[in-house]
């Protein structure tokens, strides 16, 4: 089985993965932590696709979750057996990164490269309610729905997440 979750930050993406991962006892690999090194500094480009590049040669099942269009996400799109793309509203992943910042405060959440420490700055802030919001994103989105639409299941918000779960028996 290979799984892929996309959709906005705060929407619970990473901590599906990993319920997903327990349940199928099957490796993830959240974007962030190929994206980001210690301290919130940007991988270069090139290593975060060999780290990408390497997890899917090397898995035969997997699930993948993050966004991050410039690393093999279309083959990502096409290799996996289901899409989830967990599209929350704005102000619902402002207040659920609220939380998980108060959760880690001071901490590295286990889904996150080491040394990136939880935090909700401005600019994350901002990010979440308007940067990650734009037509392209929206219509990249719209586009995987219309490629693989026996595949892609859309998740509006936490009762229907709920029930996700609780159909996939992942709790």
């Amino acid at each position: 089985m290979r799984i892929a979750i996309i959709g906005y930050s705060g929407s619970g993406k990473s901590t599906l993965a990993g319920l997903y991962g327990k349940k199928l006892n099957i490796p993830v690999l959240h974007l962030d932590t190929a994206h980001w090194l210690p301290g919130w500094q940007e991988r270069p480009k090139e290593e975060r696709a060999a780290i990408v590049r390497r997890f899917l040669d090397e898995n035969e099942s997997w699930v993948i979750d993050g966004n991050y269009s410039g690393v093999f996400y279309e083959e990502r799109m096409e290799k996996a057996d289901r899409i989830l793309f967990m599209n929350f509203n704005r102000f619902t992943c402002l207040y659920r990164a609220w939380k998980r910042k108060n959760m880690y405060l001071g901490k590295t959440r286990p889904d996150m490269t080491e040394g990136c420490n939880e935090k909700l700055d401005r600019e994350f802030a901002m990010w979440i309610l308007r940067d990650s919001r734009t037509k392209k994103a929206l219509d990249r989105y719209r586009g995987v729905k219309e490629k693989y639409p026996e595949k892609f299941v859309e998740i509006h918000n936490q009762r229907e997440l709920d029930a996700y779960i609780k159909n996939e028996n992942l709790n």
